[in-house]
């Protein structure tokens, strides 16, 4: 779910947070874990491809006008014409693609520019194989019944995911979580993101808790706290 206006999360933010989580499992066996992270990759393919893109536009600048640029070399030489060689036109050639794919790659070290320039459809797939990972390293089949549940929120690629252990995925489609994205996006674009993830999760207890109500024995089996990362 893409998102467009994100700030900081500050520590009144994981209060708030941790505060939704402790109250939304008070009326189901469902176990909710925040996750927020500033970047979910760093996209150094995307770097790479546009600088190899940039390196083999100018070869074929340099291929379409090679007068232009034997005249740019001869005007740094001090205006004395030369009659290169074919090895020395490769030469030369070869070194300003170098030349040009360092600098493409140099610039793109500039993670909002890098971002900008990545697919929208990278972004989401990258942030949503994160969440993912983050859920099966910590979330995943760590309940007595199954029950666990993922928000993560990735801030620089403004998307966030919800991944839903075996149990519920079974009850609960994907789209059923469309209320608690709805109040996550609203908030964050308001500047709001920690009262964005708290609504979430207000949210996703109240679908839990339909599924899933609280039993005799419920034991606190996965973190309140908004893990940052």
């Amino acid at each position: 779910m893409a998102l467009h206006k994100i700030n900081r999360i500050t520590q009144a933010d994981h209060i708030r947070v941790t505060e939704a989580v402790a109250a939304a499992e008070e009326h189901t066996s469902g176990e909710i874990v925040t996750i927020v992270t500033d970047l979910s990759d760093h996209y150094e393919d995307i770097g790479l491809f546009w600088a190899s893109v940039a390196a083999f536009l100018a070869l074929a600048c340099y291929g379409l006008f090679p007068d232009f640029y034997l005249g740019l070399v001869n005007g740094m030489s001090g205006g004395w014409a030369h009659d290169y060689s074919t090895g020395e036109i490769m030469a030369m050639i070869f070194v300003a693609m170098v030349l040009k794919w360092v600098g493409t790659w140099l610039i793109l070290k500039w993670i909002p520019l890098r971002l900008a320039l990545t697919p929208k459809a990278i972004k989401m797939t990258r942030v949503r194989a994160r969440a993912i990972n983050l859920f099966k390293v910590g979330t995943e089949a760590k309940t007595v019944g199954r029950t666990g549940v993922l928000l993560y929120l990735s801030m620089k690629e403004h998307r966030a995911e919800i991944v839903a252990d075996e149990e519920i995925a079974k009850l609960v489609t994907p789209e059923i979580w469309g209320d608690a994205m709805v109040a996550l996006i609203e908030r964050v674009k308001a500047g709001q993101p920690g009262e964005g993830m708290a609504e979430a999760v207000r949210q996703m207890g109240i679908v839990l808790a339909e599924h899933f109500p609280k039993g005799h024995e419920n034991p606190n089996e996965l973190p309140d706290r908004l893990i940052e990362l």
